[in-house]
């Protein structure tokens, strides 16, 4: 680690903080990590863990990742449009696509994670022959379903493709008759019953076609199995994802035997950066999704099965010295979403033995770090934060400079950067 911080203060001495950098050797060591991890089985990258064009066309360049899987529709139609035009040849592509310009061979495939009511952006969807052919939708009721028919019309323009549509699976842990939940509220599809129900209401509308079926287990790929200083929960985590992932890999098998009796499909999507071996193994998927380890943020400190190389960083200015052992300095309110707990505020990580003062913790326009380190501080010093998860530092920076290992610096935008807030 003090090799890496010597090496991103020095190419970044010119930059005035705020700021962000990736660590493009560790990025890059990291997207092989998970290659390995996946076993064989394509990773389809998680855009918001991301949310920089150029860093997805960097991973999707490289063996092993296939597709993206996006937040939005309005998002996914975009990236299809302007992936290859988001400034490979910046970050040296290392896959034949860089710098790619013929759309209609280069789009990527690009399945929305969460069901859409973007009317909008619904509309613009079907006009596309090309989006049309790359981009998948999420549903998991006929209520949505019918909220489409209901914006589109039922079947699709002449001449134009099918709209494809993913059923989502709900892969959370339900015991009691469902009184016991463990997991994320997400999806109502839990059996194969209700999958195949819903996959033979997609099958017989007219212009729909049902290609895929994805099931996050968030209990087990977003939840750290060694939390430090919590042996009590450590134990209980470890034990509530065996459970679950026994129950899980039963339960999607008879799904999918399900959904296939009714019809075809092109994919099996599972799991997260932090289940990415576990899922692989379960015959019934066939990628993997994963992101947040591209960036290895903060709460992936957590897990035993693997560990991150730390890739992603921003710098904050010391503006004051309120009294000894004390520096303070500009922003940093830049907390992660999820269950409000000190897990979620950035991690101050250099110079090393600053800690966030509990009483204030991170403030939108100034934040007190306390440690004896302090003290060899002055006004206008850069402190180094980690943030807590992986794709929101960059919706506050609309830039990344991206450091690599000749400590060359290339700078790429962030969706922000772009304009766009999804």
């Amino acid at each position: 680690m003090t090799t890496q911080w010597g090496r991103i203060e020095a190419a970044t001495a010119a930059l005035e903080p705020p700021f962000a950098v990736v660590d493009g050797a560790a990025f890059d060591a990291n997207a092989t990590d998970l290659v390995l991890r996946a076993q064989g089985r394509p990773i389809r990258v998680a855009s918001k863990s991301v949310r920089s064009r150029a860093l997805l066309r960097r991973v999707l360049d490289r063996p092993g990742f296939s597709g993206i899987l996006t937040y939005s529709l309005a998002e996914a139609i975009w990236l299809g449009e302007t992936l290859d035009r988001a400034g490979t040849q910046e970050l040296g592509g290392s896959g034949s696509g860089a710098g790619t310009t013929d759309q209609s061979e280069q789009r990527p495939d690009l399945v929305v994670a969460y069901p859409s009511v973007d009317r909008t952006a619904l509309r613009a969807l079907v006009t596309s022959p090309a989006a049309l052919r790359s981009v998948t939708l999420m549903v998991d009721s006929v209520e949505q379903l019918d909220f489409i028919d209901a914006i589109l019309g039922p079947g699709t323009r002449p001449g134009h493709p099918d709209l494809r549509l993913c059923i989502d699976l709900d892969a959370s842990l339900r015991w009691a008759a469902g009184r016991i939940h463990i997991g994320v509220l997400r999806s109502p599809v839990h059996t194969g019953r209700e999958a195949a129900t819903l996959a033979r209401d997609i099958v017989e509308r007219p212009g729909r076609r049902l290609v895929g079926v994805m099931a996050y287990e968030a209990q087990i790929a977003g939840v750290g199995d060694d939390p430090p200083g919590q042996r009590a929960r450590a134990i209980a985590v470890r034990g509530m994802q065996a459970v679950s992932r026994a129950e899980l890999r039963n339960r999607r098998r008879a799904v999918i035997a399900a959904v296939r009796a009714v019809t075809s499909l092109e994919f099996v999507n599972g799991g997260g950066t932090g289940s990415v071996e576990r899922t692989a193994q379960e015959s019934a998927v066939t990628e993997v999704a994963a992101g947040s380890g591209l960036y290895g943020p903060a709460l992936f400190d957590s897990y035993r099965a693997f560990s991150p190389e730390p890739a992603a960083f921003f710098a904050l200015p010391v503006v004051r010295r309120p009294g000894p052992g004390i520096v303070t300095v500009a922003g940093g309110g830049w907390n992660a979403s999820g269950p409000v707990g000190a897990d979620r505020a950035p991690v101050p990580v250099y110079p090393p033995g600053l800690k966030l003062v509990p009483l204030e913790g991170v403030g939108e326009v100034q934040t007190p770090l306390r440690g004896g380190v302090a003290d060899g501080m002055q006004v206008g010093d850069r402190v180094w934060f980690r943030h807590a998860k992986a794709g929101e530092l960059c919706e506050h920076v609309n830039e990344l400079h991206v450091i690599e290992a000749d400590q060359t610096v290339r700078t790429v935008t962030t969706y922000r950067g772009d304009g766009k807030a999804f």
